[in-house]
Order: structure tokens, then sequence, then C-alpha cells
């Protein structure tokens, strides 16, 4: 067998549908594909290839999927802790969104974001934002995956002046991007609250046209349902349900506020889930019941929201969270195991995003997106079961090594596609503007 590249790696968390663990086994890769998993002793034997990368003492992931951000958003971290929801946005984030943000804040801070993502083993993350077409060029050049998300909202902004001209522009992003092999595209109306009700059925008819997944806020507080229930007469799920969007394109945010019925229809329907653990509970939003929705057989993600709400874009210290809170919320300490939360970071996310038949676990056809964690660290030692040292003990400095599509995006935990001092010291840059202003 002739490979590229041969990865061999202590342990190898494959992520796929056996959920296998294995040990002294490499991943040869060419043209940016799994070829095979074997044993190293075999693919010694078997596999000529081009590069060996041997990795003692390391933990081989897929690639992590971030399934909800706002990259750009990176910029305001810090800007406005410790606050409700809504004083938050609209109070402080809206006002200095509408003073500063444009294509040069959206590009910095998009760069900010994917350095930090790909640092720390974020392959592919799913982004709701303005001027998409900035991020996804930004974050093609820097050799990630992503989901770029066609924002819409009913009120002017400097991107754009309606609903209909939000869905215009992002169609024409579609357009642009339809066979790149990074970035796909997918409709993102920002929450029930901030689009109605004829966008979001245009949204609908062109989600399905198009068969892109419509990325939305949702049941995000308690506020958010009693707006609803006051204005529409009824919950937000209801209202989309009515208007067509509950189904299996649809990626949900937050769902903090669940009733078992809502819950069963989302299982019926097929639609997705992404939790955003440490976003809720940084603004007391509510908690996310993953434990159920996920024995009722939806499909949960996992995400981190942007960093001016959570304050980073850590997939790692994510799983962790997500796995203690899901036990607390479901009072039992078997409720969403290490094996779940892992899923819940990669092919879950995969799947929401409609890439799972691309990226998401380690099988041979799939896109070599891969990440290599040393365990070798002090605070994962002793080591009985990666798979639990990694959700419960690992963090993101421990990333060594990441490939995307079989490119070697992070090399001995540098990045070897951005300059990192240049990156930083533009954010510096915005960081006096914003400052100023605030």
């Amino acid at each position: 067998m002739q490979a590229e590249l041969l990865v061999h790696s202590q342990w190898i968390l494959t992520v796929d549908p056996e959920n296998r663990q294995l040990t002294d086994h490499a991943v040869a890769i060419a043209d940016g594909r799994i070829l095979a998993i074997l044993p190293y002793a075999e693919a010694q034997r078997s596999v000529e290839a081009e590069r060996l990368v041997e990795l003692p003492g390391h933990v081989l992931i897929p690639g992590l999927v971030n399934a909800h951000t706002h990259a750009a958003m990176t910029l305001m971290r810090g800007l406005a802790d410790d606050l409700p929801l809504m004083t938050w946005l609209h109070d402080h984030i809206w006002p200095t969104e509408k003073r500063w943000v444009d294509p040069n804040f959206v590009a910095d801070g998009t760069r900010l974001a994917v350095l930090e993502m790909l640092r720390g083993g974020v392959t592919c993350y799913n982004d709701m934002y303005f001027y998409p077409e900035v991020t996804a060029q930004v974050t093609a050049e820097a050799g990630m995956r992503a989901v770029i998300g066609m924002i819409v909202v009913d009120f002017p902004t400097g991107y754009a002046e309606s609903a209909d001209a939000y869905i215009a522009k992002g169609l024409a992003l579609q357009d642009q991007y339809r066979s790149h092999p990074l970035i796909r595209v997918g409709f993102a109306p920002h929450s029930p609250y901030a689009v109605s009700d004829e966008p979001l059925k245009r949204v609908h008819t062109l989600a399905n046209e198009l068969d892109v997944p419509i990325h939305i806020h949702l049941h995000e507080t308690q506020d958010e349902v009693v707006q609803s229930l006051r204005d529409h007469g009824e919950r937000p799920i209801s209202r989309l349900d009515r208007l067509g969007l509950i189904g299996p394109s649809l990626v949900a945010i937050h769902m903090t506020q669940l009733e078992d019925a809502e819950i069963e229809r989302l299982a019926e329907t097929g639609a997705h889930v992404v939790h955003c653990p440490e976003s809720n509970l940084k603004l007391a939003s509510g908690f996310c019941p993953v434990a159920k929705l996920l024995e009722a057989g939806v499909n949960v993600a996992l995400g981190t929201d942007g960093a001016a709400s959570n304050n980073d874009l850590n997939l790692l210290g994510e799983m962790r969270t997500a796995a203690l809170l899901g036990k607390g919320v479901a009072a039992s300490a078997s409720a969403v195991p290490a094996s779940d939360a892992l899923r819940m970071a990669t092919i879950n996310g995969a799947k929401a995003l409609g890439l799972d038949d691309e990226i998401g676990s380690i099988e041979p056809g799939k896109s070599a997106d891969l990440v290599a964690l040393d365990l070798r660290d002090s605070h994962t030692q002793p080591l009985y079961h990666p798979n639990s040292q990694l959700v419960y003990a690992a963090g993101r400095h421990q990333v060594r090594q990441v490939w995307v599509g079989g490119r070697h995006v992070v090399r001995d935990g540098a990045l070897t596609t951005l300059h990192t001092a240049e990156v930083i010291s533009a954010a510096q840059v915005w960081q006096t503007h914003l400052e100023a202003y605030a």
C-alpha cells in the first residue's frame, strides 16, 4: 500500500460505530484521506509511506467539531462579563457591533478564533456572524474546515438593510463556495425573536432546495419563551414547527428550556441540538437536558458559543463541563459518560452539520482530520482509560499535532498556516478601539 503519511500513535480513539480504542496502531493517509487503520507491526510490513510520524504516549482522535461559534466575536472576549443575556446583548454587544463591526474586524477576529481553535484541536466549526464571506475566506486560507452561516435578522446593520438583503448575500456566498473542499454554507437566522415569520418560511424553503442546515439560537432562556408566548401565543419550538423548520436540517442551539413533549418532537423529526454548557452557565441561561435528549435519540453536538460569552473556544473544556453538568442535571453519575462527551464533540457535530460522511470519526475513506494529544504530562498520569483521561483530565495545551484533510496545520503545538504574533498584534489594536468606545 502506497501512502503519503503514516501516523503511529500509542492509542487511537476511532469514534466509529463500534467506538474502538486501539493500541499501537497506525493510520495510513493519501490524498488527504484515510486509507487504512492497522496494527503498527502490520503497517511496517505492508505500507510504503513517504513520511512517518511517531507519537509515543499520544492519543489520536478525530478532529473536534465546534458546532456553534461567533468566531469574530473573539475580539470582544471579556468586554462585558457577568451580565444577564439581554443586558449583555442590548446594552453592550449590539452597540459595540454597530460601531465597530466591518470586514476588517471580522477578518482579524476570525484569524484569532481560528488560531485558538486549531491549537485546541478543533478542525471544523459552525459559524454565525456578519460578513460571512470574510469568515469563509480567512478560514479557508488557514486550512481549517467550517460551515459558514448565512446570517439573517429582521433589522438593518452595517452588513445588510433587510431580511431579503441578508438572504440575497447568503445565496451569493453559497454559490461562491458550492464546491469548496473546506467551506460549506448554511442558513443562520439568529433566533425566533430576531426573525419574523416570512423570512423564516423563506429560509426553510431555500434550505430544503439547497440541502443545507438551518443554524438558530432556540429556547436559550426562559425570557425567550415568555416573550414568544406573549407575542405569538406559542412557545418558540411550536412556532418553528408550524413554519416547517423543525426537521433534520435544524441545528438548534442552547435548548435550555425544554418540555418532555418537545424532546419527543425533536427526536421524531430528526432535529439536532447543540449544547453550549459553559456559555449557558456564564449567562445563567439554564440547563440543557442532555441525558434526556440522548436517551430519546436526539443527536446532541457540542459548541463553545462565542468567546464574548464563554470566554474561550476550548472544546476539550466543553467536553468535561458537558459530562459533569450532564450528571448533575440528570442526578446520575452514569449520565453523559466520557465516550458520549467525545462523540458530542466529534461525530455528533459532524452529523448535525451534514458532514458525517466526511469527518467526525477515524475510518477509511474519510478525510484525514486528526488530532494528537500528548498524555505524558503529570496531570494525565497514571493512565488507565485514554477516553476518560481525555475528557476529565487533559487540557488543550496537550494538543501537539493537527491535520485537516491530511494537511499538517499544527506541528509540535505551533500553527503552520498563521503567524501567531501578527494575529495577536492585530487583536491588541482592536482592544484599544473597543476599550476607548466602551
